[in-house]
Parts: structure tokens; sequence; C-alpha cells
């Protein structure tokens, strides 16, 4: 059997139930065996009155394989939360929540959104490196939609009604290579310097469409050309591609973006876009975040719907 499932029989046949889940759980979350998380420990035992639990020889604490992940403290089985991993995971287009909810046969739309949303928060690797080398950098709108309306937006440069995005791609050997998506307030020198410090690594070159708020950082080299708006797509070819492909997905999967939660959902298509090429890969590198990501609650989850 291959490392990664690479199809649906697979993957059945590799996670059947709780214990299979568990046991890989517990290989990526202690490739070198059990340590405490409360004392660094490396001795225990499993308690055989709870599942999937360990006892720390040293210090006593009780630590589960899901505790301190994602997954804890979840009533939802193993096998489900793998199903929902995999699914997001190695799906061309990406799936929604309704998806999830239907062909899990999960309880309600909140369960299968709330586990989504669990999955989509550790999409972001914490130790991922900047983008290097020469990189496209430039900007969009994307209308967004409310509760009852469907997608909709000012005209031209308008900004009323639209979602804020800067974009940058590396270009290695002619071509995309890792890419980054950033919601945004406006599109100053301020803002933009931000993201290229939080995005681009010193020494590397950025292209632009010549917008003067890209000159603001100093760790960088800046190629500007300046060019009409009908010529950026030429100029600034992958960039402009990465925004076409996340529109139209964002249109297929999603049926329009929200503003609320709009840079997890950007997120998610940065991590499936920078694992095009390995996406039966990214099901163990979406676990392995999983399982160092810490808890993720409800009332965190929804707590960028008080700002509007």
């Amino acid at each position: 059997m291959s490392a990664f499932p690479l199809s649906l029989l697979e993957f059945q046949r590799q996670f059947p139930d709780e214990a299979a889940c568990a046991a890989y759980l517990a290989k990526q979350r202690w490739p070198e065996g059990f340590v405490c998380p409360a004392c660094g420990g490396t001795r225990g035992w499993p308690l055989t009155t709870k599942r999937w639990t360990t006892e720390c020889a040293e210090c006593g604490r009780q630590t589960s394989v899901t505790a301190g992940t994602v997954m804890h403290r979840s009533k939802l089985p193993l096998t489900v939360w793998f199903w929902a991993t995999y699914l997001m995971a190695t799906h061309s287009n990406g799936i929604s929540a309704v998806q999830i909810w239907s062909q899990l046969g999960l309880g309600s739309y909140k369960t299968a959104w709330l586990l989504c949303a669990k999955l989509r928060s550790a999409m972001v690797d914490p130790n991922r490196t900047s983008l290097s080398g020469l990189v496209e950098m430039d900007e969009t709108t994307i209308p967004f939609r409310t509760h009852d309306d469907p997608p909709a937006g000012g005209k031209g440069r308008s900004h009323q009604g639209k979602m804020l995005i800067v974009g940058a791609v590396e270009v290695t050997n002619g071509g995309p290579g890792r890419i980054r998506l950033r919601g945004i307030s406006d599109f100053s020198a301020e803002t933009l310097a931000g993201v290229v410090t939080d995005t681009v690594a010193p020494g590397s070159t950025i292209k632009t469409d010549g917008w003067a708020g890209y000159g603001a950082s100093a760790d960088v080299a800046h190629d500007p050309h300046v060019i009409g708006p009908m010529a950026a797509h030429i100029v600034l070819p992958w960039v402009h591609r990465v925004f076409s492909n996340l529109k139209t997905w964002a249109l297929g999967v999603y049926h329009g973006l929200r503003r609320k939660h709009m840079q997890a959902y950007l997120d998610e298509f940065v991590f499936r876009f920078n694992r095009r090429r390995t996406r039966h890969a990214a099901f163990r590198s979406l676990l392995g975040i999983a399982v160092t990501k810490g808890p993720i609650t409800y009332d965190m989850l929804i707590a960028p719907e008080a700002k509007g």
C-alpha cells in the first residue's frame, strides 16, 4: 500500500475504523513515541478505561490522542474527521460544508460547517517559508454576498460591495510555484508594504503593475511595469491566472464568498493550489498541522463575525 491513499477504496482499507485512525494520529503527533504535553516525559501506558488515552508515568497526566488539537473534545468519530480531511484535502475543486453534511450523513449543517471550519483553520502551516526569487504581486476585488443576495458589487474600481485582495505568486522555471492571498482593507502603501514584509523573503524581487504602494518595502527589489488595466494579465500572467481561478472556485463551490471568514477561504484556496501536484500527500499535511494547531472552539471561529 502507498504512503498516501490514492483512491477512496484505498483510503477505506487504510482507515477502516476508529482504532486505525487513532493509531495514525498518534504517529503523526508523536513520531518518536509518546511525549507528555505537561512535563515532557516519554514514558506512559495506554488506559483501558479511556479510549485512545495515555497516562504519563512521570506526572500522571492523561492525554488523549486528540487532546490539544483541532479535534479537541469533539464528539464526532475519528472516521468522520478522517473522511472530511481526505475530501477537503484531495478534492480538486474543494468541497462545501453542504456537501460534507450530505456525503457524511451528519446530523446538521452546523456540525458540518464547524467540522470544515476547524479543518480550514489548519490549512496554514505555521512553519511555511516566505516566497522568494521573482514574485508577481497585484491586487483584485471579489464581489461578496449577503445572506439573501447573490454576489454583487460596485462598478469599476469602486470598493462598494467588494472584498479587497492582494495576491503573490512565486515564479519558478517560467511558471507558477507557491502562492499567497491576503484580504486587506485598502490598497495603501502602508498596507501593501506590510503584506510584502509578511509574504516575500528579503532579497527577492517583486514584479508589479507599477502601483507605487509596493515601493515602500526596503528589503525587496521592486520591478514595476506601468501598464493599462487591459494589459495587466499580459505583464503579470500568473497572479492574474490565480485571481481568475480563485473567482471561478468561489462561485462554483460556494456560490460566492461572504465577507465573514474571507481569509479562511483564501487560505483554503492557497493550501490546495500549493499542493496541486501532491494532492494526496495533502491529506497527511492537513492532519499533521491539525494535530499541532491547538484547540479551535466554535466561539473562536465565529469571532470574526462580530467585527462585521
